[in-house]
């Protein structure tokens, strides 16, 4: 193999200048720089251009294999996580829906297979302020997924073959009773949904606060989620779905891992500061990215976390967009509060190390010793118990 790469590069010098690491891949390399060595070299005599043309051929068969070879081997995601600047409550959505396609497009250009939205992406974060009128309220979420003024998003996704995550507020009917649920969606290529999450750990409070300078009602607006932790083979891998406070919770993350998720979406609407706890607000960053990075490590998954950020109906909101490695490592994250996309290659087999070595469940989990998790949900202190399980 060597020997016929160094006489494809003749005159180009060894094949490790060119990079051995690539193997086989290598040899498209060679001709192509035969090629443009041909091309702009004075003397283009016709053997010279056949010769060149000859090269180029060569290149072009050898990429289609190494392509081929290359999807084969790999379990690659290429993810685009697209932050959301500010939404006024005067955007309707059809505008909202034309700045997701924005970003679809954009990523699409740059060959992702799937783009993740943020939480409630498709309105401003209406639990920032307190309402009475259940109609109003109601006008926020979307009774159908996809509805007419979302379809645009499903058709566009299924004409450039991507898929997206899409965050929004729900109002569904079950048992003849309204609920309301924080939820979202995985959609595949095919713009057919494939999974279907609703918020289970709703932060903040039911009643309204006036002296504070914005409300968090999501336990006003919303119900707890009643569809639990679930995973969906997709995109080559498994992927899991949460939704903003979720991600400061370790069951989360636990519970999703042990359904088999190599990859976790999530969207969320985070201030930048807490009016009821002020002294917090110069840990608000860290907090985010730690949660999330905790919970790509010790579940050996890949985390995509995107924010709604910026000053949105006065509530400052923090960005930090990111996409965290199974490592726990931040391999990309946005710059800006506004509408921003970054975008990785994610290979789902580097979750393997963590999940059959470094952590290896199956093998170092003691459930036994676990009980408190499940069976309770305020402390117990060792005087309040005589045999602690």
């Amino acid at each position: 193999m060597l020997r016929l790469m160094r006489k494809s590069a003749g005159s180009l010098g060894p094949v490790g200048s060119l990079g051995t690491r690539d193997s086989v891949c290598t040899r498209p390399k060679v001709h192509l720089l035969r090629l443009i060595m041909f091309l702009i070299d004075g003397r283009r005599s016709l053997a010279t251009l056949e010769d060149g043309y000859e090269h180029f051929s060569a290149s072009i068969a050898w990429i289609v294999v190494c392509t081929r070879m290359h999807k084969l081997m790999s379990r690659i995601i290429t993810i685009a996580a697209a932050q959301s600047g500010p939404i006024s409550r005067r955007e309707t959505r059809a505008i909202v829906v034309e700045r997701l396609i924005a970003q679809l497009r954009e990523a699409a250009v740059s060959g992702c297979d799937l783009i993740v939205f943020t939480e409630c992406a498709l309105t401003a974060f209406f639990p920032h302020w307190f309402m009475e009128d259940p109609n109003e309220i109601d006008s926020y979420d979307e009774r159908d997924m996809p509805n007419s003024a979302v379809q645009p998003l499903f058709d566009e996704a299924k004409r450039l073959r991507i898929g997206f995550h899409l965050g929004y507020a729900e109002l569904a009917i079950e048992d003849g009773q309204s609920r309301h649920y924080n939820s979202s969606v995985l959609v595949g290529k095919d713009a057919e949904i494939i999974g279907h999450y609703r918020k289970i750990h709703l932060p903040g409070h039911t009643d309204h606060r006036p002296n504070n300078p914005f409300q968090n009602l999501e336990k006003r607006y919303f119900d707890v989620g009643n569809l639990g932790f679930r995973t969906w083979r997709a995109f080559g891998g498994v992927v899991g779905l949460c939704i903003c406070n979720d991600r400061r919770w370790s069951e989360t993350y636990r519970v999703l891992a042990l359904r088999g998720a190599e990859l976790i979406l999530l969207g969320y609407n985070t201030p930048s500061h807490n009016p009821e706890h002020p002294e917090l607000n110069h840990l608000n960053n860290f907090h985010n990215r730690l949660s999330m990075q905790a919970g790509a490590y010790q579940n050996g998954c890949w985390v995509v976390g995107v924010a709604k950020a910026g000053v949105e109906e006065d509530v400052d909101q923090i960005g930090q967009s990111a996409i965290i490695a199974p490592s726990g490592e931040v391999v990309a994250a946005t710059s800006t509060l506004a509408d921003e996309i970054i975008i990785h290659r994610c290979d789902l087999d580097h979750t393997k190390v963590y999940k059959e070595a470094i952590f290896n469940f199956e093998n170092n989990r003691r459930t036994e010793h676990y009980g408190p998790i499940t069976k309770q949900t305020k402390a117990v202190f060792p005087d309040d118990v005589e045999n602690p399980q």
